[in-house]
């Protein structure tokens, strides 16, 4: 994986995202000793963030190495510059890129004139980091992946499509639940098919939230109103009515385990009973962002097997 870029979960291989979750425990350990003395990353964000620029920030120091962070307004990905000078201008200062925006075009464009490796920390299309900390966080509470039912309760946005592709790669049967007109994007979804077909895995869309819930081990949500989405949000609440995980749905399955990549709306996709609840796993997933972003950028920047 040395020098790879991170663009979706599809840029990994089903044996490779098994990979990165034994890196990433292995790095949670913290006996690695500063193995990217001298290594620079650049943050170039342009949304606000505290799980992501915390996590990657000090995964970069645990490593040893160091981080630069540039804010929407130091750099005006696409406005002050187009991406691909600001990608041949920062390959010349930091040995990985790491791109949290808006629009996916962006970083497959700074991917492209880049020297280094380039991470997607986040795009409206899919967020694979969080979906490694989420495969990992499930492995640790679960001693395995495979064979476990996830629950997805929402839209099917960026966290859904790139979870759907690391639960599929890992034998585990996901089913989302949401009204139409917000399934996970097309090209996402084939990829998870393909991987479910070669492990054991398998996919389902449904429409009723207790049709995705029951026998579940797991339930998963997430906001319905999205960064840049404020324009549709009287819709997306009514569209989104039924759909909250609350104690009466969460009770479909006693046993499941609570998600959610957060921040979260409490109220609105999760009551505060459920996110609270000892059943909850969602700082868990917080922290295991840190030994997630530990694995990616050792393995990106090849610092190890």
């Amino acid at each position: 994986m040395h020098g790879r870029h991170l663009i979706s979960m599809a840029d990994f291989s089903v044996e490779e995202v098994a990979h990165v979750i034994a890196v990433a425990q292995r790095l949670k350990r913290r006996d690695h000793g500063p193995l990217a003395q001298g290594k620079r990353q650049a943050l170039l964000f342009d949304k606000p963030s505290l799980r992501t620029k915390g996590s990657f920030d000090s995964a970069m120091h645990e490593l040893g190495g160091h981080t630069i962070y540039f804010g929407r307004d130091e750099v005006g990905l696409g406005q002050r510059e187009p991406a691909k000078d600001v990608a041949r201008v920062l390959s010349r200062y930091v040995d990985v890129i790491t791109v949290r925006t808006f629009a996916h075009e962006t970083v497959e464009e700074l991917a492209r004139y880049s020297g280094v490796p380039v991470v997607n920390a986040l795009t409206d299309q899919e967020h694979p980091c969080q979906a490694l900390a989420d495969v990992l966080t499930i492995r640790e509470h679960f001693g395995r992946t495979a064979g476990l039912r996830l629950a997805y309760v929402g839209d099917g946005n960026n966290v859904a499509a790139s979870l759907a592709v690391a639960a599929a790669s890992l034998g585990m049967h996901f089913v989302i639940a949401g009204p139409p007109g917000y399934a996970v994007a097309e090209g996402p979804w084939v990829e998870a098919e393909r991987r479910a077909a070669a492990s054991g895995g398998s996919l389902r869309r449904v429409r009723e939230p207790a049709d995705a819930v029951g026998g579940a081990d797991i339930i998963y949500t997430d906001v319905w109103v999205s960064m840049g989405q404020d324009a549709e949000r009287e819709r997306r609440l009514r569209d989104f009515a039924g759909y909250t995980v609350d104690g009466a749905l969460a009770a479909l399955a006693p046993e499941a385990r609570i998600m959610h990549d957060m921040p979260a709306h409490r109220g609105e996709e999760i009551t505060d009973e459920v996110i609270e609840s000892s059943r909850s796993l969602v700082f868990d997933q917080a922290e295991n962002r840190l030994h997630a972003q530990k694995a990616v950028l050792a393995l990106a920047l090849g610092l190890v097997p």
